[in-house]
């Protein structure tokens, strides 16, 4: 018998009967030959006649759909950095000038680590720490990504606890940071209804400070109240509150695995389009939007002579595209192996660039209207980072007929870009781990509950009144050089170790040659090199707080040296005979047993 499909490449199948002659009785084996599925040769065995032999242990489920593989990979992709980040990086470093560098990288980084992630976790159908067994000293690297996805799971969940509350506090006829005369108001605060050039106040006075700067500093964090990092205070109940909601939310989304995620992001992946539309469609019709849209696409091709935007470029490119989370590798292994996920790739990366320009749209035209309002030049309203959806762009809607209705549209669409990107990074910490621990897997949903209300209880510095301190803290070390440092390790092992040599690793080759390794080095040499310790405003973080967070940054990057001390330890025979196990793929280790060690060749280093 035989039968022939076709989803990429050519799939025959051919039955042929095996008979043992023991206590289970006959047995029939069912050949597949799977050729050329994403430059992938696979031959497997499987037994037609289940009913008469021993059921195997765990079969691991799939996406119900291909739709929901790919609406949970771009949500996880688009979130709150393509409205907050890459604009702004934009506006600052050329204009339209800046797309240059920003598509070099994008080809020669970007979509050949979106694929390879993509191919490592489809290929081995494990999570991040499982998929090392191509290079088992190494697999270090996957518990660097699950810690970093886990730190960053602390105050990611915080800005969503944010959103939430300003969601909330616009179920009202007037928003409350239209006026400053609220109980958190300073005598700082220049109402922004009265504003004017001629007043000195506003955007251009230090000594003044907007309704909407104050309701999220006074109002929301009750900033005033804290000292800086070391005075911390208790955790505000209305943020923790809302922060109860998140976990609860990410819990029953998460706790069934891809089959309940898979539906959840059918609204959280796509309501932000139609938002971003709506607020497009409003933001170019105010005064200003025009003087906006055109100082963020005005080009300045002189700028890239300056090595600052290049690392910009090359730096949003790793973070916007979610790579080195872990995240790809676990979503992606519970794809058929037969799946395109060379295609995949080239279409999330493309969404996820187009979704960040057009975001860009939506906020400069904003922003232009807030520098005509004020009467300031636009770069004194630009801003990147939380200050730029929690201050200026509430300031900017309270100002609009209707504003509670637009502020409730602005919030929904910040809570469906951070609700699946959040979903992601769990989503990333689970499989990573229960692959890795089958005790873990047998209890899935206790384990998913662990996990959240342990991020619930350490994110609850967070929302402290000096949490804005713990979250900046976070920001700039959990997933900073630490992130970069995983990816290149990623790409080393794959490419050095494993071998372009190999199947689905050639697919690499259509989009780069040597160009990803040395990309990656380039920035994490610069990274370290330009690092600036972090601050909040005119606040600098104390030199423990530093170490501190130098201490985060290394405690997830160490993973990689102490697994593979532990792993060179533990296996037998002499030096030689060790490194040949410890670089050999697992499934290969009767090849060293041989004295067949490719990695011991000069061809496979001539490849390289």
């Amino acid at each position: 018998m035989s039968k022939t499909k076709c989803s990429m490449g050519l799939m025959s199948s051919l039955v042929a009967p095996a008979k043992e002659p023991n206590a289970m009785g006959p047995k029939e084996v069912e050949l597949i030959l799977v050729k050329e599925q994403n430059g992938v040769q696979l031959t497997n065995s499987t037994l037609i006649n289940p009913a008469q032999t021993p059921v195997e242990p765990h079969e691991r489920e799939t996406w119900s759909k291909k739709i929901d593989f790919l609406l949970s990979v771009i949500g996880f992709a688009v979130d709150l950095a393509n409205v907050w980040r890459f604009p702004y990086l934009c506006y600052k470093n050329g204009g339209g000038a800046f797309l240059v560098p920003y598509l070099f990288f994008m080809v020669i980084a970007g979509m050949p680590l979106f694929y390879m992630e993509l191919a490592l976790g489809q290929f081995n159908r494990e999570g991040a720490a499982g998929v090392w067994k191509i290079c088992p000293i190494l697999k270090g690297v996957g518990f660097t990504v699950i810690l970093i996805s886990l730190y960053v799971g602390f105050f990611y969940n915080v800005i969503i606890a944010w959103a939430l509350h300003y969601f909330f506090s616009s179920f009202t006829m007037e928003l409350p940071w239209i006026h400053c005369n609220n109980t958190w108001n300073s005598p700082n605060c220049s109402d922004a209804h009265s504003d004017n050039s001629s007043d000195g106040s506003g955007f251009n006075d230090t000594f003044r400070t907007t309704p909407a700067a104050e309701y999220f500093e006074r109002g929301v964090l009750h900033l005033h109240q804290s000292n800086g990092i070391g005075d911390l205070g208790p955790p505000r109940w209305q943020l923790t509150a809302c922060l109860v909601l998140v976990i609860v939310l990410l819990y029953f989304s998460l706790w069934k695995g891809v089959k309940t995620s898979g539906k959840v992001v059918w609204i959280t992946a796509t309501m932000p389009y139609m938002v971003l539309t709506a607020l497009l469609l409003r933001g170019v019709t105010l005064p200003g939007a025009i003087d906006g849209i055109r100082a963020y696409l005005s080009v300045d091709f002189y700028r890239l002579c300056e090595a600052s935007v290049w690392i910009d470029a090359a730096t949003q490119i790793c973070f916007s595209l979610g790579v080195g989370f872990g995240v790809l590798i676990a979503f992606s292994s519970y794809n058929k192996f037969t799946n395109n996920c060379y295609r995949d790739a080239i279409i999330t990366t493309s969404v996820n660039s187009l979704t960040s320009f057009f975001s860009g749209f939506v906020i400069f035209s904003f922003l232009g209207y807030m520098a005509q309002k004020h009467s300031v030049p636009i770069g004194d309203v630009a801003k990147d980072g939380p200050g730029l959806i929690f201050i200026i762009y509430p300031e900017a809607i309270a100002t609009l007929p209707l504003s509670s209705a637009w502020a409730v549209v602005f919030f929904i669409m910040l809570l469906t870009l951070g609700i699946d990107s959040a979903m992601g990074g769990m989503e990333s910490v689970i499989t990573g781990l229960i692959d890795e621990f089958q005790l873990l897997h047998r209890h899935r949903e206790l384990f998913t509950l662990f996990i959240v209300l342990a991020t619930f209880l350490l994110s609850l510095f967070c929302v402290t009144n000096g949490g804005i301190y713990v979250f900046t803290l976070l920001d700039h070390f959990a997933a900073g050089t630490s992130i970069l440092f995983g990816v290149f390790i990623e790409a080393i092992g794959v490419a050095w170790f494993y071998g372009k040599d190999r199947a689905w690793v050639q697919g690499l080759e259509c989009i780069h040659k040597r160009g990803t390794d040395t990309a990656m080095f380039f920035v994490v040499v610069v990274s370290i090199v330009t690092f600036r310790p972090p601050h909040y405003g005119a606040y600098i973080f104390p030199d423990w707080a530093n170490v501190l967070g130098w201490f985060i940054a290394t405690s997830s990057m160490s993973m990689v040296p102490i697994y593979a001390t532990y792993k060179f330890c533990s296996l037998p025979g002499s030096f030689r005979e060790k490194l040949a196990y410890a670089i050999t793929p697992e499934k290969e280790h009767e090849l060293v047993d041989s004295g067949e060690v490719r990695q011991f060749t000069l061809r496979h280093w001539l490849m390289v």
